[in-house]
């Protein structure tokens, strides 16, 4: 971005007054590559009057509808000088090859009515077919929600098909109409379904479409420290990476800036070309390997801009993680990455690699790879991506990709499971993330990915609540089960620790998915196979009493026979072999025929063998495929006689064995269910709660709503809170009774009284004039010693509710977290259920699934359900309750709290008896438009 000087800002804030710099932003465009996007400034007159005179005549056209060679001072001022408000002008940017910045693209809307606005779009000749006009709508429109306004209108020549299909490709509700020559457009900016898939999909090709781009470059600049220390980190990086390239490598690789002792050391080789500096460097890079100190690497990024690179890879320490320098720092490398259309892996990041049909490629530091596999492989820091390494090369695990994102500053596991989703090469993710940027966009990645691949991951932490040095993240308060349901509605697999990952992993990769859940067994002993049953049953699994021992007594014959009992057709849904010989070693006829079985029959297996760990010969089979059938595994054509190999996966413990499979049959039976459908509520009415919230929506404050706004508010979004009425005493009382109708109950307006009927703050089932004045009077006498200000002369201490039917009480609360967004809760109500945290969480956007989840996971549910024959609660009355809430929190981020508290749900309804919202400013980016980290 530029400052109000028109150079180049080193910090990325403007100074220009009431400047939005909440608005800035870096998208990956459809072709994979990156821009910023910001709010105009003053300072940008001559940057715009370049990108005027830089378009085509025809581009100018059908901007202008007329023929405009230059733009007037006036013009220059009017476009510039705005208000962020009711005129609204947000561009994309670019780096220029001399370091500048230059405009190539340009979104702004006037508006033309309360709640209206006029658009208009113009996109760089020569960036056009990228997808700029498309992003700068999303954002646009972002911007245009933020400040009330609800539709667009915007005037388009009918030859100019490009806009209008951006328009009509958006997914929003779109009008339009011919008048004089002119298509008018109308916008109704109010999210659909459809256009937050369209997003959705755009962001998805976008962003596996820039990891493609890292994964798959046929030139590797690598630029290396210009020293004569070659013991130094980075030199010795330098020589780790450039020799991986040699030996594993499929592209052209050029080395900048080596020391003579540090092109000792690595050597000639074909292919390879040392020079002396970047400027020497004339042809086209894709990917740029920089191992350069810290303080060299801004620089060095910025002068990849003119050779087109598509991704830089920052190795080594010296960043965010040293403290605010570093962070400033990091901050400026990405800045300028992006400003030139590339993305970044790293710092600190240990490298990647990727396997495809044309060859390998390797930009790690690791000295030996891993087999060629299937299993892609996301991990944070470097030292973790060293232990993730040597793990999977021990166990034999084959990858197809891999990437260490280091402090994650740029690239993120969402990149690579955008990734894996489309990658033929890869049927397994597994993450190792240390923190979680963007919850909200992981989870809605990896519920999409799930469907298809599973994902496994470990956590540095179980909560979240931990951050390590070098990752700027957003802190988090939310309930330490937030993380664990987030992952859980995604379909996540998650593993304890690294250990557990590749467990889990190796069985995913090499065995079908399973049908069911009961679990055969074939055992080397009756003690064994009774381990290996208390371990099923606690992991979920229903043991079948299918058991085939194998004898080292018994004959070859007797033994096969005990084991194909236990793969016999319709015996079990998957098996687990456990052999330990008593005189030890390997029983290879054992692991012989438990993999043939597995092979034959086609049931999910593990073992857990003496001496036997990971994926090995041992338990491998070649098994011929079915006569005409073509070859999964090699592809081959039908008809062509071909075989696949199936490896049954090797455990240390019957334990470990048996928890891997739990958690695949707890997968396996998550893709198989029904996920219900996205929540949406047609009578919902987003705009009038927006002016609701606004009026009281103060900077930097907190405030109360009082009772009529809540009402007001709930209203717009189908909920319905019961009248209170506020009592001083029994006259009053009386009155308010006859106002609302008899039954009623009689409650304090203590807050710590307000709900405990066991404290005698509650009355309930009133009938009569007569009770209610007893009850006022015998209230004000007991309570006024507890609650003194009670006693005060103009204290309404009492209220008045018509009494709900008879049912279970409950408590629906959302509280807005600045990492993970709204989080809905919901649980029964009680001293005792609070207590003991029997509460249920969500994080939105939800589905129907998710919310009957909900509703029937928290232990006290049994209540809502019949229990000890009472009747059923209406289930479906309280979950729409919840769906409510999740799309009142998700569409409004100004809503810090909310709750719920009683909500009465009967055998039919659920009455909502009091409610409580808590505003302030947003702390939560837009989530309707597509950004990378900040």
């Amino acid at each position: 971005m530029t400052n109000p000087e028109g150079s180049p800002a080193d910090d990325g804030v403007a100074t220009e007054t009431g400047y939005p710099q909440e608005w800035e932003a870096d998208v990956v465009l459809q072709d994979g590559t990156t821009a910023h996007l910001r709010p105009i400034t003053a300072a940008d007159r001559d940057a715009l009057q370049r990108f005027h005179t830089g378009q085509s005549e025809r581009s100018t056209y059908m901007r202008f509808f007329a023929a405009m060679e230059r733009l007037s001072a006036r013009d220059l001022t009017r476009f510039t000088e705005l208000d962020h408000r009711d005129r609204v002008a947000l561009v994309a940017v670019s780096w220029t090859s001399d370091g500048s910045e230059e405009i190539i693209g340009v979104a702004r809307f006037d508006t033309i009515a309360p709640g209206e606005a006029e658009v208009a779009f113009n996109i760089a000749d020569s960036h056009q077919g990228r997808g700029l006009g498309s992003a700068l709508l999303e954002h646009i429109a972002a911007a245009a929600r933020e400040v009330g306004i609800t539709h667009f209108a915007a005037e388009v020549l009918p030859q100019n098909g490009k806009m209008l299909a951006v328009f009509r490709e958006a997914g929003y509700e779109t009008t339009q109409h011919v008048d004089d020559g002119i298509v008018t457009v109308s916008i109704d900016l109010d999210p659909t379904e459809r256009s937050r898939q369209v997003m959705i999909d755009r962001e998805h090709r976008a962003e596996a479409r820039s990891m493609l781009g890292l994964l798959t470059p046929r030139s590797v600049l690598v630029v290396a420290p210009d020293d004569a220390d070659a013991t130094s980190l980075q030199s010795r990086m330098t020589v780790r990476a450039v020799g991986a390239h040699l030996r594993d490598g499929d592209v052209t690789m050029t080395v900048v800036g080596a020391s003579d002792a540090l092109r000792a050391a690595i050597g000639d080789a074909t292919g390879l070309l040392f020079v002396g500096t970047l400027d020497e460097v004339t042809a086209p890079v894709d990917l740029a390997l920089v191992v350069v100190l810290p303080g060299d690497v801004l620089a060095t990024v910025r002068a990849l801009a003119r050779l087109g690179t598509r991704g830089v890879v920052v190795a080594g320490p010296g960043y965010a993680e040293t403290g605010p320098e570093g962070l400033v720092l990091q901050r400026e490398v990405v800045r300028a990455a992006h400003a030139a259309g590339m993305r970044v892996v790293g710092p600190g990041s240990y490298g990647m690699f990727a396997r495809r049909p044309e060859g390998a490629f390797n930009a790690s530091l690791a000295p030996v790879l891993p087999p060629d596999g299937r299993v892609g492989i996301f991990c944070q820091s470097a030292p973790m991506a060293v232990t993730v390494l040597a793990t999977v090369w021990r166990r034999g695990v084959g990858l197809s990709s891999f990437v260490s994102a280091g402090n994650r500053a740029d690239v993120s596991g969402n990149d690579l499971m955008q990734y894996w989703q489309d990658d033929e090469s890869t049927d397994v993710a597994g993450l190792y993330l240390e923190s979680i940027g963007n919850p909200r966009k992981f989870s809605r990645i990896a519920r999409r990915l799930s469907l298809v691949k599973p994902v496994v991951v470990v956590t540095a932490g179980r909560s979240g609540h931990v951050v390590p040095a070098g990752h700027a993240v957003r802190t988090t308060r939310a309930p330490r089960r937030t993380l664990e349901e987030m992952l859980r509605q995604s379909g996540v697999i998650r593993a304890e620790n690294t250990h557990q990952m590749l467990d889990i992993i190796q069985l995913l990769a090499h065995q079908p998915l399973p049908s069911g859940r009961r679990v055969g067994i074939v055992a080397g002993s009756a003690p064994l196979s009774a381990i290996v049953a208390e371990a099923a049953g606690a992991a979920g699994l229903v043991v079948t009493g299918h058991v085939g021992v194998v004898r080292e007594d018994a004959t070859e014959e007797e033994n096969l026979a005990a084991i194909d009992a236990v793969y016999a057709e319709g015996a079990c849904d998957v098996v687990v072999a456990v052999h330990v010989p008593v005189l030890g070693g390997t029983d290879t006829q054992f692991c012989a025929a438990v993999a043939a079985a597995a092979a034959r029959s086609g049931r999910p297996t593990v073992a857990s063998v003496l001496g036997l760990h990971g994926l090995l010969p041992e338990l491998t089979v070649e098994v011929p495929d079915a006569p005409g059938e073509p070859s999964e595994a090699t592809g081959e054509e039908a008809g062509e006689p071909a075989s696949r190999t199936v490896t049954v996966p090797a455990y240390s413990t019957p334990e470990d064995a048996v928890q891997a499979l739990g958690a695949v049959v707890r997968y396996a039976g998550w893709r198989h269910q029904d996920h219900g459908v996205p929540l949406t509520y047609p009578d919902v009415d987003p705009a009038v709660a927006r002016t609701i919230i606004a009026r009281h929506t103060r900077e930097g404050e907190r405030v109360d709503l009082a009772p009529a706004e809540v009402r007001a508010l709930l209203a717009c979004y189908g909920i319905d809170v019961w009248e209170s009425v506020p009592v001083r005493d029994a006259d009053e009382a009386v009155a308010a009774a006859d106002q609302l109708g008899w039954p009623v109950a009689l409650k304090s307006t203590a807050e710590s009284l307000r709900h405990r009927a066991d404290l005698g703050g509650v009355r309930l089932d009133i009938l009569d004039e007569s009770e209610l004045r007893t009850d006022v009077l015998q209230m004000q006498t007991s309570l006024a010693d507890h609650v003194p200000e009670l006693r005060h002369p103009t204290a309404r201490p009492l209220e008045v509710q018509r009494m709900a039917p008879a049912g279970v009480a409950c408590v629906i609360r959302s509280t807005e977290d600045q990492l993970y967004g709204p989080v809905v809760s919901f649980g029964l109500s009680g001293d005792a259920v609070d207590l003991l945290g029997d509460v249920s969480y969500g994080v939105p956007p939800l589905t129907t699934t998710d919310v009957a989840h909900m509703v029937r996971s928290v232990r006290a549910a049994p209540r809502l359900f019949g229990y000890k024959g009472l009747p059923s609660a209406d289930a479906a009355a309280i979950e729409d309750l919840i769906g409510r809430v999740s799309e009142l929190a998700d569409d409004h981020p100004e809503i810090r709290s909310l709750e719920l508290y009683p909500v009465v749900v009967s055998e039919r309804g659920a009455a909502v008896l009091s409610a409580r919202v808590t505003v302030s400013d947003a702390n939560r980016k837009d989530g309707l438009r597509r950004a990378l980290p900040d």
